[in-house]
Protein backbone atom coordinates (compact mmCIF):
# COMPACT_ATOMS: atom_id res chain seq x y z
CA UNK A 1 0.00 0.00 0.00
CA UNK A 2 3.40 2.48 0.03
CA UNK A 3 3.21 2.55 -3.36
CA UNK A 4 -0.29 3.92 -3.16
CA UNK A 5 0.32 6.66 -0.73
CA UNK A 6 3.53 7.58 -3.00
CA UNK A 7 1.50 7.82 -6.20
CA UNK A 8 -1.06 9.85 -3.80
CA UNK A 9 1.49 12.06 -2.87
CA UNK A 10 2.62 12.57 -6.58
CA UNK A 11 -0.37 13.20 -7.31
CA UNK A 12 -1.22 16.27 -5.19
CA UNK A 13 1.65 17.57 -6.18
CA UNK A 14 0.97 17.54 -9.77
CA UNK A 15 -2.39 19.20 -8.93
CA UNK A 16 -0.85 22.44 -6.87
CA UNK A 17 1.35 23.10 -9.67
CA UNK A 18 -2.11 23.76 -11.60
CA UNK A 19 -3.26 20.11 -12.97
CA UNK A 20 -6.55 18.72 -13.31
CA UNK A 21 -7.24 16.22 -10.09
CA UNK A 22 -9.21 13.78 -12.36
CA UNK A 23 -6.96 13.99 -15.62
CA UNK A 24 -3.81 12.97 -14.21
CA UNK A 25 -5.49 10.65 -11.52
CA UNK A 26 -7.30 8.69 -14.76
CA UNK A 27 -3.39 8.85 -16.46
CA UNK A 28 -1.71 7.37 -13.25
CA UNK A 29 -4.26 4.65 -13.11
CA UNK A 30 -4.17 3.46 -16.78
CA UNK A 31 0.03 2.77 -16.10
CA UNK A 32 -0.84 1.03 -13.16
CA UNK A 33 -3.63 -1.36 -14.76
CA UNK A 34 -3.20 -4.09 -12.53
CA UNK A 35 -4.11 -1.92 -9.30
CA UNK A 36 -6.70 -4.61 -7.50
CA UNK A 37 -10.16 -2.49 -7.20
CA UNK A 38 -9.32 -1.78 -3.51
CA UNK A 39 -5.92 0.46 -4.38
CA UNK A 40 -7.69 1.98 -7.24
CA UNK A 41 -10.17 3.15 -4.58
CA UNK A 42 -7.69 3.66 -1.79
CA UNK A 43 -5.51 6.07 -4.45
CA UNK A 44 -8.91 7.72 -5.60
CA UNK A 45 -9.69 8.55 -1.60
CA UNK A 46 -6.77 10.01 -0.81
CA UNK A 47 -6.18 12.30 -3.60
CA UNK A 48 -9.72 13.24 -2.80
CA UNK A 49 -9.47 13.91 0.48
CA UNK A 50 -5.95 15.48 1.09
CA UNK A 51 -7.13 18.40 -1.56
CA UNK A 52 -10.51 18.52 0.38
CA UNK A 53 -8.79 19.18 3.94
CA UNK A 54 -5.68 20.39 2.72
CA UNK A 55 -6.07 23.64 4.22
CA UNK A 56 -6.89 22.10 7.69
CA UNK A 57 -4.06 19.36 6.74
CA UNK A 58 -1.09 22.12 5.72
CA UNK A 59 -1.82 23.99 9.32
CA UNK A 60 -1.29 21.01 10.92
CA UNK A 61 1.65 19.89 9.28
CA UNK A 62 3.45 23.34 9.92
CA UNK A 63 2.97 23.20 13.25
CA UNK A 64 4.56 19.44 13.65
CA UNK A 65 7.48 20.80 11.77
CA UNK A 66 8.15 24.50 13.06
CA UNK A 67 9.50 25.67 9.99
CA UNK A 68 9.28 24.85 6.00
CA UNK A 69 10.42 21.39 4.32
CA UNK A 70 12.15 22.15 1.71
CA UNK A 71 11.50 18.67 -0.31
CA UNK A 72 8.34 19.34 -1.75
CA UNK A 73 7.69 15.93 -2.26
CA UNK A 74 8.14 14.77 1.15
CA UNK A 75 6.12 17.65 2.26
CA UNK A 76 2.98 16.03 0.16
CA UNK A 77 4.00 12.75 1.11
CA UNK A 78 3.59 14.14 4.63
CA UNK A 79 -0.13 15.27 3.62
CA UNK A 80 -1.81 12.71 2.32
CA UNK A 81 -0.58 10.36 5.51
CA UNK A 82 -1.98 12.91 7.75
CA UNK A 83 -5.30 12.82 5.66
CA UNK A 84 -5.07 9.14 6.40
CA UNK A 85 -4.63 8.97 9.82
CA UNK A 86 -7.21 11.86 10.58
CA UNK A 87 -10.26 11.15 8.06
CA UNK A 88 -9.88 7.10 6.72
CA UNK A 89 -10.18 3.91 8.37
CA UNK A 90 -6.45 2.64 7.98
CA UNK A 91 -4.81 1.49 10.64
CA UNK A 92 -2.62 4.08 12.38
CA UNK A 93 0.47 1.88 12.54
CA UNK A 94 -0.04 1.04 8.89
CA UNK A 95 0.11 4.33 7.74
CA UNK A 96 2.86 5.04 9.87
CA UNK A 97 5.11 2.38 8.15
CA UNK A 98 3.80 2.80 4.09
CA UNK A 99 4.90 6.16 4.85
CA UNK A 100 8.01 5.77 5.99
CA UNK A 101 8.82 3.11 3.24
CA UNK A 102 7.94 5.52 0.80
CA UNK A 103 9.62 8.47 2.72
CA UNK A 104 13.07 5.71 2.02
CA UNK A 105 12.73 5.51 -1.27
CA UNK A 106 12.27 9.01 -2.22
CA UNK A 107 15.04 10.08 0.46
CA UNK A 108 16.63 7.52 2.65
CA UNK A 109 17.82 9.89 5.40
CA UNK A 110 14.07 11.74 5.74
CA UNK A 111 12.66 8.38 6.53
CA UNK A 112 13.54 9.10 10.19
CA UNK A 113 11.40 12.59 9.94
CA UNK A 114 8.65 11.34 8.41
CA UNK A 115 8.43 8.56 11.02
CA UNK A 116 8.58 11.37 14.09
CA UNK A 117 6.19 14.09 12.38
CA UNK A 118 3.20 10.79 11.89
CA UNK A 119 4.22 9.87 15.17
CA UNK A 120 3.75 13.35 16.82
CA UNK A 121 0.39 13.72 15.01
CA UNK A 122 -1.04 11.11 16.91
CA UNK A 123 0.18 12.01 20.45
CA UNK A 124 -1.17 15.21 19.69
CA UNK A 125 -3.54 15.14 17.45
CA UNK A 126 -6.58 17.03 19.04
CA UNK A 127 -4.51 19.89 19.94
CA UNK A 128 -3.29 19.92 16.38
CA UNK A 129 -6.78 19.98 15.58
CA UNK A 130 -8.06 22.93 17.83
CA UNK A 131 -4.43 25.24 16.76
CA UNK A 132 -5.50 24.57 12.71
CA UNK A 133 -9.29 26.00 13.50
CA UNK A 134 -8.08 29.14 14.56
CA UNK A 135 -7.30 30.17 11.06
CA UNK A 136 -10.01 30.36 8.43
CA UNK A 137 -8.07 28.30 5.99
CA UNK A 138 -7.68 25.80 8.83
CA UNK A 139 -11.19 25.57 9.77
CA UNK A 140 -12.50 25.69 6.83
CA UNK A 141 -10.05 24.27 4.30
CA UNK A 142 -10.11 26.85 1.41
CA UNK A 143 -7.86 29.87 -0.04
CA UNK A 144 -8.53 32.74 2.15
CA UNK A 145 -10.13 34.66 -0.71
CA UNK A 146 -12.28 31.93 -1.55
CA UNK A 147 -13.70 32.29 2.10
CA UNK A 148 -13.54 36.05 2.31
CA UNK A 149 -15.86 36.31 -0.62
CA UNK A 150 -18.49 33.70 0.68
CA UNK A 151 -18.52 35.59 4.12
CA UNK A 152 -18.89 38.82 2.02
CA UNK A 153 -21.96 37.69 0.06
CA UNK A 154 -23.77 35.53 2.17
CA UNK A 155 -23.09 36.18 5.65
CA UNK A 156 -24.24 34.05 7.88
CA UNK A 157 -24.68 31.61 5.65
CA UNK A 158 -21.01 31.56 4.84
CA UNK A 159 -20.18 28.54 7.52
CA UNK A 160 -23.26 26.11 6.11
CA UNK A 161 -21.60 26.83 2.12
CA UNK A 162 -18.34 26.43 2.84
CA UNK A 163 -19.04 23.43 5.35
CA UNK A 164 -21.59 21.69 2.10
CA UNK A 165 -18.40 22.04 -0.36
CA UNK A 166 -15.81 19.84 2.20
CA UNK A 167 -18.84 16.86 2.24
CA UNK A 168 -18.89 13.83 0.04
CA UNK A 169 -21.09 14.34 -2.92
CA UNK A 170 -24.29 12.51 -3.51
CA UNK A 171 -25.35 10.15 -5.82
CA UNK A 172 -28.64 11.16 -7.80
CA UNK A 173 -30.75 9.64 -10.44
CA UNK A 174 -32.60 10.78 -12.91
CA UNK A 175 -35.31 8.66 -14.63
CA UNK A 176 -35.78 8.68 -18.82
CA UNK A 177 -39.33 9.48 -18.71
CA UNK A 178 -39.40 7.65 -22.05
CA UNK A 179 -39.27 4.18 -20.91
CA UNK A 180 -40.74 4.64 -17.21
CA UNK A 181 -41.64 7.48 -14.33
CA UNK A 182 -39.94 8.41 -11.39
CA UNK A 183 -41.85 6.26 -9.40
CA UNK A 184 -41.54 3.75 -11.51
CA UNK A 185 -37.81 4.01 -11.27
CA UNK A 186 -37.74 4.00 -7.28
CA UNK A 187 -40.17 0.89 -7.22
CA UNK A 188 -37.06 -1.38 -9.13
CA UNK A 189 -34.74 0.38 -7.32
CA UNK A 190 -36.25 -0.37 -3.88
CA UNK A 191 -37.14 -4.38 -5.23
CA UNK A 192 -33.54 -4.32 -5.24
CA UNK A 193 -32.76 -3.60 -2.25
CA UNK A 194 -31.17 -0.16 -3.40
CA UNK A 195 -32.51 2.36 -0.65
CA UNK A 196 -33.68 5.81 -2.18
CA UNK A 197 -35.84 8.63 -2.25
CA UNK A 198 -37.14 11.31 -4.12
CA UNK A 199 -35.47 14.70 -3.35
CA UNK A 200 -36.84 16.65 -6.21
CA UNK A 201 -39.32 16.48 -8.67
CA UNK A 202 -37.55 13.82 -11.09
CA UNK A 203 -34.47 13.24 -8.45
CA UNK A 204 -33.59 10.26 -7.06
CA UNK A 205 -31.15 10.26 -3.79
CA UNK A 206 -29.44 7.07 -3.23
CA UNK A 207 -28.13 6.43 0.62
CA UNK A 208 -25.19 4.48 -0.82
CA UNK A 209 -23.10 5.85 -4.03
CA UNK A 210 -22.64 2.53 -5.96
CA UNK A 211 -21.41 1.93 -9.32
CA UNK A 212 -23.80 2.46 -12.43
CA UNK A 213 -23.57 -0.98 -13.52
CA UNK A 214 -25.49 -1.98 -10.41
CA UNK A 215 -28.16 0.34 -11.64
CA UNK A 216 -31.19 -1.18 -12.83
CA UNK A 217 -31.50 -0.85 -16.79
CA UNK A 218 -28.46 1.90 -16.44
CA UNK A 219 -26.97 0.15 -19.78
CA UNK A 220 -30.44 0.03 -21.71
CA UNK A 221 -31.00 3.94 -20.82
CA UNK A 222 -33.22 3.84 -17.99
CA UNK A 223 -31.80 6.18 -15.73
CA UNK A 224 -29.01 8.42 -15.65
CA UNK A 225 -26.67 9.81 -12.65
CA UNK A 226 -27.77 13.53 -12.55
CA UNK A 227 -27.14 15.88 -9.38
CA UNK A 228 -30.24 17.11 -8.38
CA UNK A 229 -29.50 21.00 -8.58
CA UNK A 230 -28.23 20.45 -12.52
CA UNK A 231 -32.13 18.54 -13.16
CA UNK A 232 -33.20 22.33 -12.57
CA UNK A 233 -31.94 23.40 -15.93
CA UNK A 234 -34.74 21.68 -18.35
CA UNK A 235 -37.43 22.15 -15.78
CA UNK A 236 -36.39 25.91 -15.69
CA UNK A 237 -36.53 26.14 -19.52
CA UNK A 238 -40.20 26.03 -20.20
CA UNK A 239 -39.83 23.78 -23.07
CA UNK A 240 -42.92 22.67 -25.25
CA UNK A 241 -43.21 20.11 -27.69
CA UNK A 242 -42.44 21.28 -31.31
CA UNK A 243 -39.84 23.65 -30.32
CA UNK A 244 -36.68 24.15 -31.62
CA UNK A 245 -33.90 24.40 -28.57
CA UNK A 246 -30.23 25.17 -28.50
CA UNK A 247 -28.32 23.80 -25.77
CA UNK A 248 -25.10 25.78 -26.15
CA UNK A 249 -22.57 24.24 -24.29
CA UNK A 250 -23.73 20.77 -24.30
CA UNK A 251 -21.15 18.40 -23.42
CA UNK A 252 -21.40 16.04 -21.37
CA UNK A 253 -24.74 15.75 -22.43
CA UNK A 254 -26.78 15.64 -19.62
CA UNK A 255 -28.85 18.67 -19.49
CA UNK A 256 -29.39 17.89 -23.67
CA UNK A 257 -30.92 14.38 -22.61
CA UNK A 258 -33.02 15.62 -19.93
CA UNK A 259 -34.55 17.63 -22.37
CA UNK A 260 -35.17 15.25 -25.03
CA UNK A 261 -36.53 13.09 -22.49
CA UNK A 262 -38.90 15.58 -21.02
CA UNK A 263 -40.51 16.69 -24.86
CA UNK A 264 -40.92 16.04 -28.25
CA UNK A 265 -38.30 18.73 -29.56
CA UNK A 266 -35.85 19.63 -32.42
CA UNK A 267 -32.60 19.52 -30.02
CA UNK A 268 -29.19 21.44 -31.20
CA UNK A 269 -26.38 20.38 -29.10
CA UNK A 270 -22.99 22.60 -29.21
CA UNK A 271 -19.79 22.61 -27.68
CA UNK A 272 -16.52 23.49 -28.66
CA UNK A 273 -14.56 20.89 -27.67
CA UNK A 274 -14.65 17.87 -29.94
CA UNK A 275 -13.63 15.09 -27.46
CA UNK A 276 -16.15 16.51 -24.88
CA UNK A 277 -19.05 16.45 -27.68
CA UNK A 278 -18.31 12.65 -28.28
CA UNK A 279 -19.49 11.86 -24.49
CA UNK A 280 -22.38 13.71 -25.62
CA UNK A 281 -23.31 11.50 -28.62
CA UNK A 282 -22.44 8.89 -26.78
CA UNK A 283 -24.58 9.60 -23.64
CA UNK A 284 -27.84 10.22 -26.07
CA UNK A 285 -27.03 6.80 -27.78
CA UNK A 286 -27.36 4.77 -24.77
CA UNK A 287 -30.63 6.85 -24.12
CA UNK A 288 -31.24 6.11 -27.14
CA UNK A 289 -32.30 9.83 -28.02
CA UNK A 290 -31.18 11.80 -30.93
CA UNK A 291 -30.23 15.00 -31.34
CA UNK A 292 -28.34 17.75 -34.13
CA UNK A 293 -24.75 17.71 -32.75
CA UNK A 294 -22.51 20.97 -34.16
CA UNK A 295 -18.70 21.88 -32.60
CA UNK A 296 -18.48 25.22 -32.09
CA UNK A 297 -17.83 27.92 -29.67
CA UNK A 298 -20.90 29.06 -28.33
CA UNK A 299 -19.02 32.40 -27.95
CA UNK A 300 -18.64 32.83 -31.91
CA UNK A 301 -22.05 31.17 -33.37
CA UNK A 302 -21.15 32.57 -36.90
CA UNK A 303 -19.25 29.68 -37.54
CA UNK A 304 -21.76 27.16 -36.93
CA UNK A 305 -25.11 28.70 -36.60
CA UNK A 306 -27.52 28.13 -39.75
CA UNK A 307 -29.16 31.34 -39.02
CA UNK A 308 -32.57 29.49 -38.35
CA UNK A 309 -33.33 31.03 -34.84
CA UNK A 310 -34.51 28.95 -31.53
CA UNK A 311 -37.07 29.12 -29.26
CA UNK A 312 -35.41 27.87 -26.45
CA UNK A 313 -31.48 28.47 -25.95
CA UNK A 314 -29.94 26.65 -22.69
CA UNK A 315 -26.26 28.76 -21.95
CA UNK A 316 -24.92 26.70 -18.70
CA UNK A 317 -21.52 28.72 -19.37
CA UNK A 318 -18.50 27.73 -18.37
CA UNK A 319 -17.67 29.04 -14.69
CA UNK A 320 -15.19 28.73 -11.43
CA UNK A 321 -16.92 25.60 -10.71
CA UNK A 322 -17.56 27.20 -7.00
CA UNK A 323 -20.95 25.54 -6.61
CA UNK A 324 -19.23 21.63 -7.20
CA UNK A 325 -16.11 21.58 -5.35
CA UNK A 326 -17.08 18.50 -3.31
CA UNK A 327 -16.85 16.47 -6.60
CA UNK A 328 -13.44 18.65 -7.78
CA UNK A 329 -11.62 19.73 -3.78
CA UNK A 330 -8.80 20.92 -6.54
CA UNK A 331 -10.77 23.77 -7.90
CA UNK A 332 -10.30 25.27 -4.71
CA UNK A 333 -6.52 25.72 -4.89
CA UNK A 334 -6.67 25.86 -8.69
CA UNK A 335 -8.00 29.16 -8.88
CA UNK A 336 -7.01 32.49 -7.98
CA UNK A 337 -9.72 35.75 -7.68
CA UNK A 338 -8.38 36.81 -11.09
CA UNK A 339 -10.03 33.81 -12.68
CA UNK A 340 -13.66 34.83 -11.74
CA UNK A 341 -13.23 38.14 -13.49
CA UNK A 342 -11.92 36.30 -16.18
CA UNK A 343 -15.00 34.11 -16.32
CA UNK A 344 -17.22 36.96 -15.96
CA UNK A 345 -15.81 38.35 -19.16
CA UNK A 346 -16.29 35.17 -21.36
CA UNK A 347 -19.88 34.53 -19.95
CA UNK A 348 -21.07 38.18 -20.80
CA UNK A 349 -19.06 37.67 -24.22
CA UNK A 350 -21.16 33.85 -24.54
CA UNK A 351 -24.99 35.54 -23.48
CA UNK A 352 -24.43 38.64 -26.06
CA UNK A 353 -23.55 36.11 -28.60
CA UNK A 354 -25.82 34.20 -28.09
CA UNK A 355 -28.85 36.49 -27.97
CA UNK A 356 -29.34 36.86 -31.66
CA UNK A 357 -29.84 33.40 -32.08
CA UNK A 358 -33.19 33.50 -29.86
CA UNK A 359 -36.42 34.12 -31.66
CA UNK A 360 -38.86 36.93 -30.55
CA UNK A 361 -41.00 35.86 -27.04
CA UNK A 362 -38.48 33.46 -27.06
CA UNK A 363 -36.67 32.25 -23.76
CA UNK A 364 -32.79 31.92 -22.48
CA UNK A 365 -31.41 30.57 -19.54
CA UNK A 366 -28.41 31.15 -18.50
CA UNK A 367 -26.96 28.84 -16.03
CA UNK A 368 -23.49 28.26 -13.84
CA UNK A 369 -22.57 25.62 -11.22
CA UNK A 370 -21.58 29.22 -9.23
CA UNK A 371 -22.12 30.62 -6.02
CA UNK A 372 -19.97 33.76 -6.44
CA UNK A 373 -22.65 36.77 -7.91
CA UNK A 374 -19.89 38.09 -10.14
CA UNK A 375 -20.39 35.49 -12.28
CA UNK A 376 -24.24 35.12 -11.47
CA UNK A 377 -26.81 37.93 -11.42
CA UNK A 378 -24.31 40.43 -11.86
CA UNK A 379 -23.49 39.22 -15.61
CA UNK A 380 -27.71 39.39 -16.06
CA UNK A 381 -27.70 42.74 -14.77
CA UNK A 382 -25.10 43.91 -16.82
CA UNK A 383 -26.48 42.29 -19.78
CA UNK A 384 -30.72 43.81 -19.16
CA UNK A 385 -28.30 47.10 -19.10
CA UNK A 386 -27.75 46.82 -22.59
CA UNK A 387 -30.55 45.41 -23.68
CA UNK A 388 -33.74 46.81 -24.25
CA UNK A 389 -35.41 43.55 -25.61
CA UNK A 390 -34.83 41.24 -22.77
CA UNK A 391 -36.67 41.13 -19.52
CA UNK A 392 -35.78 38.76 -16.30
CA UNK A 393 -38.69 36.26 -15.60
CA UNK A 394 -38.99 35.70 -11.95
CA UNK A 395 -38.47 31.36 -11.51
CA UNK A 396 -39.45 29.62 -8.42
CA UNK A 397 -38.53 26.15 -7.37
CA UNK A 398 -37.73 24.62 -3.89
CA UNK A 399 -34.78 25.68 -2.18
CA UNK A 400 -33.99 28.27 -5.60
CA UNK A 401 -33.73 32.05 -3.73
CA UNK A 402 -33.43 35.18 -6.40
CA UNK A 403 -31.77 32.09 -9.11
CA UNK A 404 -28.99 30.92 -6.41
CA UNK A 405 -29.58 27.28 -5.18
CA UNK A 406 -27.02 27.15 -2.66
CA UNK A 407 -24.88 23.52 -1.84
CA UNK A 408 -26.31 21.34 0.80
CA UNK A 409 -26.48 17.32 1.27
CA UNK A 410 -29.16 16.65 -1.44
CA UNK A 411 -27.58 19.05 -4.27
CA UNK A 412 -24.47 20.80 -5.75
CA UNK A 413 -24.27 25.13 -5.97
CA UNK A 414 -26.22 26.40 -8.96
CA UNK A 415 -27.02 29.54 -10.63
CA UNK A 416 -30.28 29.83 -13.08
CA UNK A 417 -31.74 33.28 -14.66
CA UNK A 418 -34.16 32.80 -16.90
CA UNK A 419 -34.82 35.74 -19.68
CA UNK A 420 -37.25 36.18 -22.39
CA UNK A 421 -37.02 38.05 -25.48
CA UNK A 422 -39.51 41.21 -26.75
CA UNK A 423 -41.32 40.09 -29.94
Amino acid sequence: MHIVQQLAAGIVGQVLTGRNLNQTLEEVLRKHAAFSAQERGALQDICYGTLRYYGQLGKMLDALLGKPLQDQRLRELLLVALYQLQYSKAASHAVVDHAVRAAKKMNAAASGLVNAVLRNFLRRQSELLQLAAKTDEGRYSYPQWWIDAIKSQYGEQAESILEAGNQHPPMTLRANLRQSSTEQYLAQLQAQGIAARLVAPQALWLEQPLPVDRLPGFLDGAVSVQDAGAQYAAMLLDVEDGMRVLDACAAPGGKTAHLLEMRNIEMVAADKDARRLERVRENLQRLKLGATLLCGDAAEPANWWDGKTFDRILADVPCSASGVVRRHPDIKWLRRPSDIESFAKQQARILQALWPLLAGNGKLLYATCSVFARENQQVIDVFLSRHNDAKQTIITAHDLYNGQLLPNDQHDGFFYALLQKNA
